[in-house]
Formats: structure tokens, sequence, C-alpha cells
């Protein structure tokens, strides 16, 4: 582990974004439709994506520049219509927590890829992929394009049922350079980053850069950190008349968690109640307690201890002793792009992917035996009423893409495709504790456990292949058409546990994908779309059909049928003189929707009950425009409405009621979403001021939980110093304040899981107000 500090920056790359009608930031001029290569494209922040028959925009390197330095990108999107994000901490990259949510699809049905590699559906327990967080450091993040109803259908996803989110890394520049920079703030943040670019060398041109990031931060309430390190490497490597491109990607990710609390729990035991990592006596006493009262289900360890918990405690799940997640991954691609002649091009990329995991929870559900072995084989002879329960990753992935483009003029022809392979070994094991004192780290990888409860490997070979067509009708007029095949089958081997050995498939080899676009003039644009699209489904005992009980899985093995949606959407793209945007309207139908229901409290692991809750259907509004009403000042708003309902009611095999879903709105669906933002920026003193509100959301299936809307201020501020001939010449001095009014809020909804009813433990608090001041320098 590297324990020294490295200091670390942004620097801006200059950006051209092809075929865009563009947001400037504040100091840019005047907005145009731009022209491919076009030099207005430079350093803007959002992108209205011109010639896309769907809504789709990108927030380009200066949006996420504006963040708090290591802030998530994720986090940076949430300014565009449609989008919902979550997090109960300020950088939004506390993966537990974070969520994201595009017209109703959740995470796990969106479909993300890094360079055009996938990363997944970004779900804490991933099993195909891992966060973005983890996959690059997020100042090497060059754009980010969001598609809210569906993505292209060359997008290697198997689980994007909605939208996609695909992040596009920063090139190694030109000429060299280096940049630095620090951050420090509240909860002891400290964060350092370098990056070396080695410029163009060499007879060929090759260029690489180097990064490396140390980013250490305390939880907000509680005991516990939030750390982590990553080193990227990048290689342009131009081969006449096309390149090869690479990265290498290494994250090591250490976190102690926030509890999950219900609603009661925040009422009477606060919003600042959190896991009692500080206190293992306690937490020793808590656990004897609960077994003395017959609520963990384990004998009783200490009778002395009595049956009354001491207040404000009332429950054993009211006060965890801890929890943490621990993820080692390496990423890595080689990409080539070439063009045979001046109308055919053709690109290839292979890519493979290592993971490592934990997920760590000291559980008084399961107490530890006399003689179970320490952290170094040691047998205990003092056992604990409470042992480590964990989750346990191993990812091994390795694919290829490819396509190939034929332009013929008012015809271009793309085709291509998507293989790859997937291992994945997933274990649930206990660790041991001794009753005197916690002798094992909840930010080390735990050894020599006492019982492996269930391990599974499950392999996944997923095929999708592509076909489309733009042609150019007329000038103002371009059809798109096309359908991509998909086909995911998933293998499952028990190696301890209940038997869940077997193979399910998704397939579909007709998902139609149609549009239009048509230019009224040259600052209007309408555009129209529709979309069919299949969600594969999980090789995980933590989700989707492999996480239900070795009854249901076998019950449900032959008759469940994989999630599907059909998106309509359409819109019109405009630009007034100074104020430029978009609107968008949409209705999107599922079938087949699956419900995962959490059957406990998350730390007891009692697996989900899956229902089908058949079709559910997703209509809504969207706007977004910005004013630049001179050289230095600019406004941005963006508007979203969502109506997302559940058509059907959950019945069983006879048909009796299980759940009375039929016309419930979606869970963790905000109605409303409204984001307003006034900058500044006259090239030397820059600032921004954003309001975001976020409506009520359920909890539950049956409407019978929710949460207050909510609305968060932001604030940044900073200074360039101008180019004087002095030694401090390019520094770049920025202050960050997140949730200025200190707003006390629910952000995360479904951090346990979600249920029929009220009471579950699946909410985290959001954090309080936050500060932080970085400083930045290129040389």
């Amino acid at each position: 582990m590297i324990n020294h500090r490295l200091l670390a920056g942004v620097s801006t790359l200059a950006l051209v974004l092809t075929g865009a009608l563009v947001l400037p930031n504040a100091a840019q001029a005047q907005a145009v439709v731009s022209e491919p290569g076009d030099a207005a494209q430079l350093d803007e922040v959002v992108v209205f994506g011109v010639g896309q028959s769907r809504q789709q925009a990108s927030i380009t390197e200066a949006a996420i520049a504006v963040e708090a330095p290591g802030t998530s990108p994720l986090k940076a999107i949430e300014r565009l219509p449609g989008v919902s994000f979550q997090s109960a901490d300020a950088f939004g990259n506390y993966e537990w927590s974070t969520r994201i949510v595009l017209r109703s699809f959740n995470q796990n049905q969106l479909g993300f890829t890094l360079d055009g590699v996938p990363l997944g559906d970004m779900s804490y327990g991933n099993h195909n992929g891992l966060h973005i967080s983890r996959a690059i450091i997020s100042e090497n993040v060059g754009r980010v394009d969001v598609a809210q109803g569906s993505g292209a259908l060359g997008t290697a996803s198997s689980s994007n049922l909605g939208g996609t989110v695909q992040f596009v890394s920063r090139r190694p520049a030109n000429e060299f350079g280096l940049d630095v920079a620090a951050t420090y703030g509240s909860e002891q943040t400290l964060r350092g980053l370098i990056r070396l670019d080695t410029g163009a060398f060499g007879p060929a041109g090759t260029a690489l850069s180097l990064s490396y990031v140390d980013h250490q931060m305390d939880k907000w309430k509680g005991v516990g950190e939030q750390n982590q390190q990553q080193i990227n490497a990048s290689l342009v490597q131009p081969i006449g008349k096309g390149e090869i491109t690479g990265f290498v990607n290494w994250s090591e990710r250490r976190e102690n968690d926030y509890q999950d609390l219900s609603l009661a729990q925040i009422g009477y035991l606060g919003r600042d109640f959190d896991n009692i990592s500080g206190n293992y006596a306690l937490a020793v006493r808590i656990a004897d307690i609960a077994n003395n009262r017959g609520e963990t289900g384990a004998a009783v360890t200490n009778a002395a201890a009595g049956t009354v918990y001491p207040a404000p405690i009332r429950t054993v799940d009211d006060a965890y002793f801890d929890a943490s997640g621990l993820r080692d991954d390496t990423i890595g691609a080689l990409t080539f792009n070439y063009p045979i002649t001046d109308t055919f091009s053709i690109s290839l990329t292979g890519y493979g992917h290592h993971n490592e995991g934990q997920g760590l929870w000291w559980t008084p559900y399961v107490a530890t035996p006399v003689g179970a072995p320490d952290q170094n084989g040691t047998a205990i002879t003092a056992p604990s009423p409470i042992s480590v329960r964990t989750t346990e990753y191993d990812i091994e992935r390795t694919g290829a893409l490819g396509s190939a483009m034929l332009d013929l003029g008012t015809h271009s022809i793309e085709a291509g495709f998507w293989l790859e392979k997937n291992d994945f070994n997933q274990a649930r094991r206990f660790y041991g504790l001794a009753r005197a004192a916690n002798t094992r780290s909840s930010l080390e990888f735990l050894e020599n456990p006492f019982f492996t409860q269930w391990e599974y490997e499950f392999e996944t070979e997923t095929r999708l292949f592509y076909v489309q067509d733009s042609w150019a009708v007329t000038d103002a007029l371009t059809v798109f058409g096309g359908f991509k095949s998909l086909s995911v089958e998933n293998t499952a081997r028990t190696v301890t546990g209940p038997n869940k050995t077997g193979t399910i498939k998704a397939e579909d080899n007709f998902l139609p994908q149609v549009g239009a676009t048509f230019d009224i003039n040259g600052d209007h644009q309408l555009f129209v779309s529709y979309s069919e699209n299949l969600r594969a489904f999980e090789s995980s005992n933590t989700g989707g059909p492999f996480s239900a009980s070795a009854a249901g899985f076998a019950a449900l093995r032959s008759t469940i049928e994989p999630e599907s949606s059909r998106t309509v959407e359409a819109g019109w793209r405009f630009r007034y003189d100074q104020l430029q945007g978009s609107v968008a309207v949409y209705n999107v139908e599922f079938s087949d929707r699956l419900l995962g229901v959490a059957l406990g409290a998350p730390i007891q692991g009692l697996g989900n009950g899956i229902q089908n809750v058949g079709s559910v259907k997703s209509r809504g509004f969207e706007a977004a425009a910005v004013w630049t009403f001179n050289d230095d000042w600019s406004a941005f708003g963006s508007f979203s409405y969502n109506d997302s309902t559940y058509e059907d009611d959950v019945r069983d095999r006879t048909g009796a009621l299980v759940a009375a879903t039929g016309g419930k709105t979606v869970v963790n669906t905000p109605e409303t979403l409204f984001r307003a933002e006034l900058a500044y920026d006259d090239g030397a003193l820059f600032g921004t001021l954003a309001a975001a509100y976020t409506g009520e959301r359920f909890s539950s299936y049956l409407n019978n939980e929710s949460v207050d809307g909510y609305t968060l201020l932001e604030l940044t501020a900073g200074y360039r110093v101008a180019e004087t001939g002095n030694w401090l010449d390019g520094t770049e001095i920025q202050f960050n304040v997140t949730n200025l009014l200190d707003e006390d809020h629910i952000s995360t909804v479904g951090s346990g899981g979600f249920s029929n009813g009220p009471g579950g433990q699946t909410f985290l608090p959001g954090a309080p107000r936050q500060a932080f001041v970085s400083v930045r320098r290129h040389f």
C-alpha cells in the first residue's frame, strides 16, 4: 500500500465535440450550432446532441471540474433532465449508497461503459463489472454521454433496459505537461493527484500519460474512513492513418459503511446515529442481550447481561459494530482504429478486468464458536457473541468488441459485435472474533474463516451483434434504423450451500431501434425514436433469480422471462440567440418487471423474494435550457416530470393476490426533479451557485412508506492567477461547499432493498454541509 501523498490536479483539456448544440460555460461567447471541429466547442459544460434521434446530452470535463475534486462523474450528470442521483457522502463515491435513476430505470437497468469497455450494471455487489469511481480517476474523465431513454445499438451492455451512461477518458496530451493538485476539507479530507503527460514523441508521435491519486477522509458521522488510491496509464500510438489507444487502470478502495436505518430508527435514534465502531464492549453487550431475548436465534452467550437494552437502543438491529467494503480492481483495454479507405473504417477493442472484493459486516446473528481461528489462524478460546460476515467477490472478465462503418454518401452503414466471458466466484463466509477486543481490521482483507455458508461459481457468456443505417433522405431529414441481437447465458455451479446449479438464458435476436431527425433550420431540430431492449439475468447469489431460495430458483428456472422494454420518445432542440436547450416527451412500457423483495434486515443475509409485477408504464416530460446573457454570466435550468406505475398486481401461481401493486408508483422514482444554476466566469474569477430539488420517493412497492422531497444548494468559487511572470502563474484556487444550507434529508432510498410494506432498514441520510479548498497547477 502506498502511504505517501502526492499532489494532484485538473488541467482543462480542449475537447472538440462534433455535431452538437452546446451549452457553454459563462466565459464563452454566444453558442452556435457547431460543425465538426468548430473551436467554439472548447471547454463547454453541457452538450445537447444534435443529430441524435433520441434524447441525449453530454457533460464535459469542465462540468466535472466545477465539482469538488474527486467527485464522482455520476454526480456531475445529475444536472441533466431525467437524472436522479443519490449518495450518502458529499463526493458521490460511497458505493453502498450511490444510486442513479433515469426515467424510473434504476441503476442495474442501465448500461455503463468506459471508452466503450463495459462496466456492467455498477451495482454494489457487482457481478459483471465495476463502479466508475474505481474504473478511472475522476479528473481523467473527459466527457460523459447520457442517453436518458435508450442507448446506441452498439453499446456494450446487457442491462440497458433504459438509458446508457458512457464515460470517455482524457487522451494523453500532445505536449509535455505536469498537473498537480491538492484538496483539504471537512472530515479531514486530504486528496492529492499528479498527472504526467509525455507529449507526442518519436517518429510516429507516441503519447503517454500516467496519473496517481490518493484520497483519504473520515466518515461524516460515526467512526471510520473512506480511502482510495488509483493509478491510471494511457497510450496513443499513431499507425499510419489510424491509431492504437489503450489504458490500464488500477484501484484500491477501502471504505467503512454507514448504518442503514429505518424511518422509525431515524425518529428515535436521530439521523446522526451510526455503527458503534468506537465501542466494541457495547456491541458485545448488545449481542449478549439480544441472545438472551431470543432475537438472533443464537444460544445464550452471557446471561448476566440481562434482557434490557441500554437507551436509546431498542432492538439488536439498532446498533451494529462495524461494516466496510474492500475492492481491488485492475481494468485495461487496447483499441485499434483504422480507416481502410476514405469510406470504410474499422475499430477493434480487446479488454480484461480482474476484481477481488470483500463486503464486511460485524453481525450479532452468528456468534463466534470456541476454537474458531483469528486472523493469524490461532484458536480463539474466549469467543465473542459477534462474528464478521463477509460477501466475497472474484471477477475475471475478458472480452472483445468491434465495428465496421461504410460511408456511401446518403447512407452510413455500421455493423458490430460484443463478446464477453465472465467468470465470477461469490461466497458468504464468517470469521471469528474474541470477546475481549476486536482484533480484525475492517479495512483489511480477512483470512481464516470458521464457516462458509455458501459459495457459487458463475460463468456468463454474452454475445451481441448489431447493424444500423443512417440515411440522409434530404438535407433536413435523416432516418435511422437498425437492430441488435443479444444472447446471455448464465451458468451456476454450487460449490457449497443450497443447490442452485443450472443454466438460465436471456435471448432476443431482433431488438429494433428506429428514429429520425428533421432540421427545421440551423437553429431548430426535431427528433423521434422507438427502441426495444432486453435485460439479461444477474449471475449472482445476492441479486436476480439466483438470489431466490433453492426451491424458488428451481421453480423460477423454467418459467422466468427476462425484463424487456419498449421506448418511444420525441423532442425538440432549439436556439434563440442567447437561449438554447431541448425538450422531450417519452413513453416506456416494461414487460416482466422483476421485483426483488427484501426478506429481513440486510445484515441477516436471507436472500430475496422475486415477484413478477408484469407490466410497468413510465411517461414523462423533460426540459433543459441555458441562457448566456453576457460574456461572463450564464444561467442553466432543467426540469423533469415522470409518472411511472406498476400496471399489475402480484399473484401466485394459483392466482391468489400477493401484493396489490397495480396503479402504485415505482419505488425510488421522484415525480419531479428541478435544477437551476447561476454561473460567473471572467477568465480569472469564477463561481457557480446551484440548487437542486428532488421530489417525494416511495420505499415500498405498495406505496405505504415514502421520504419527503428536498432541495440542496451547492457553491463553487475560485480564482485563476494570470500569467504575469511570477511563480504563481497558472495556479488555480477553488472553494466548494456542498449542502450549503445544511439541509436535513434522506439521500439514499433502497440501500437495504425494497419490500411490499414499510419499516425496512433501507435509508441513508445525506451528508451535512461540507467545505473543501483545492489548489492546482499546470506545468
